[in-house]
């Protein structure tokens, strides 16, 4: 079954592109090891302290194997609140059916 890990993290709205930057190496990681089918980590247009979430792993065992190697952060920003869930997902189709 595919995972997804979705949502959104708070920070202070100055420190917030630094946030983004920092995670760079993190989403390149992610987006060339097997099983990621997707990973974004970007700044919401409308809220300016929020960074949205979004990861899209062929099983849970290819988001372990990730999390197992995965680079760190290259700076350090404190999360003022965060809102980030696992979903796994049993079955995918068209949007609009």
């Amino acid at each position: 079954m595919t995972v997804i890990v979705a949502g959104k993290v708070y920070v202070d709205p100055e420190d917030r592109d630094r946030f983004i930057e920092g995670h760079h190496p993190i989403v390149e990681a992610a987006r060339s090891h097997p099983g990621c089918l997707d990973l974004s980590i970007a700044p919401d247009p409308i809220e300016p302290g929020r960074v949205n979430n979004f990861e899209y792993w062929e099983s849970q065992e290819a988001l372990d194997a990730f999390r197992a190697t995965a680079p760190r952060p290259s700076v350090s920003v404190e999360i003022k609140k965060d809102q980030v869930l696992k979903h796994v997902v049993s079955y995918t189709g068209p949007p609009f059916e």
